[in-house]
Parts: C-alpha cells; structure tokens; sequence
C-alpha cells in the first residue's frame, strides 16, 4: 500500500536580513486511495508544499517519504528515475510540448525513462480515451481548446501509474465547464487506482470540498479550517 509520510518540513530563503520562511515545520500522511485538498491565500506555502513533495525541489529540512522510500537521499540521476516512475505533476499550465502529438505527449514521461513499447502506447491510448480525446489522438497543442490541453495533462500524469499524483491549481486556466470535468476526470481515475495518493492545491472552495480532506495553508503551515485566523 502507498503511504506519503511528511514530517516537520522546513523551506527557507537567505535574504539580506534573517531567513524568509516559506514551509514551517509541515507535517502530513496519506494512504493509497485517500485525496486532499490544500487551500490557502497566494504567498502561503500551498506551491512549495507540493514541490517539496513531488521532489522539484529540496527542503531546508525535514523528511519526505514515499512508500518507505526518502528520496532526497537518492542520487540525482536515481532521484529523477524515482520521480518520473512515482509521481504524477498537472499543473495550472498544461506544459504541453507544442511540436508533439497528443499521443506522443502523453507518452513524454516513457520517453524520460529511456524508451517507449507496445504496452505504454497502448496505456497512453487507453488514458487517451479515458479523458476524451480519443479523436484528438494526432493533434497538436495548438489545435485543441484549453480544457482538452488540460485533459491531456492529466493522461500524461497518470502513464506512468504513479503512486501519488499532485495537481496545483489545475483548474485555474479554465471556465467552469472545463474545470468540473477536469476535477471530475482526477477523481474517477484516482478512484479507479486504489493505491493512488490525490493531492490538489487550489484557491477553489468548490474543487477542495471534492476531496476527502480539506486542509487550509497559512502562513507557512497546515492547519483545520476551524483553526484558521482572519
């Protein structure tokens, strides 16, 4: 079984003056299945966390672990290889990479491990299929509509059948039409993977309170929204 264990995490920032603290001792566990929302105003921490976590960037201390693997004391080279076979990004972007397919951007993260095959295609297909796209399959970025930008995104997170994917504001481009299919498509596919860890940041109190948990970021730590001062 997945299981996410953060414990006292810490991110700080020399400035000229004393130390600007970003992350204040942050401490949280998930299981496989389990989804959480973060929430919380601009500046509070809500990005970092989940760069912290999904390993794009270290922390000042603290300890990340993934399924009883701390992969900040991975190598460089084995901490990519971790990160790409483990974790899923959709971010508010689509990073979409405009000269490739839709197809051959779903299967990006097949490629950063060395090679595609057979059964990848077929997965990134599937995937394809799963977020509606089956028609747009050979299509470029820059003939799609933000929402099916979004959506494929989503299917290049999940290629790789990560224990835990993090999605950060990725409904923040979107009109409300997109947005409710695009948390709707992360909910169904991450129940449909019962080891699968969801952690959604987002300023949406609608998008939040389709998760399990709800957890507000303040100033630098996660607290209950009953705890949250004005």
């Amino acid at each position: 079984m997945t299981k996410l264990e953060v414990t006292e995490l810490r991110k700080e920032f020399a400035t000229r003056a004393e130390p600007l603290v970003v992350l204040d001792g942050v401490s949280l566990t998930l299981e496989g299945g389990q989804s959480l929302a973060v929430v919380g105003p601009s500046g509070s921490g809500k990005s970092t966390l989940l760069h912290l976590v999904g390993t794009l960037d270290e922390p000042t201390s603290g300890i990340v672990r993934l399924s009883d693997v701390d992969p900040f004391a991975l190598g460089a080279k084995e901490l990519a290889a971790f990160r790409n076979a483990n974790v899923g990004f959709v971010f508010q972007d689509h990073h979409l990479l405009p000269q490739l397919s839709v197809l051959e951007n779903v299967l990006l993260p097949a490629l950063a491990a060395g090679s595609t095959n057979e059964a990848q295609r077929k997965h990134a297909l599937e995937l394809i299929d799963q977020v509606g796209l089956a028609e747009r399959v050979d299509h470029r970025p820059a003939e799609l509509s933000g929402g099916e930008r979004q959506r494929a995104a989503v299917a290049r997170a999940l290629l790789m059948k990560p224990n835990l994917v993090l999605a950060d504001e990725p409904t923040g481009n979107l009109d409300q039409e997109n947005a409710d299919r695009i948390v709707d498509l992360l909910v169904e596919l991450q129940q449909t993977r019962p080891d699968t860890i969801l952690i959604v940041v987002t300023h949406s109190g609608e998008v939040a309170s389709r998760m399990q948990q709800q957890l507000t970021m303040q100033r630098g730590r996660l607290v209950d929204r009953e705890e949250v001062s004005p």
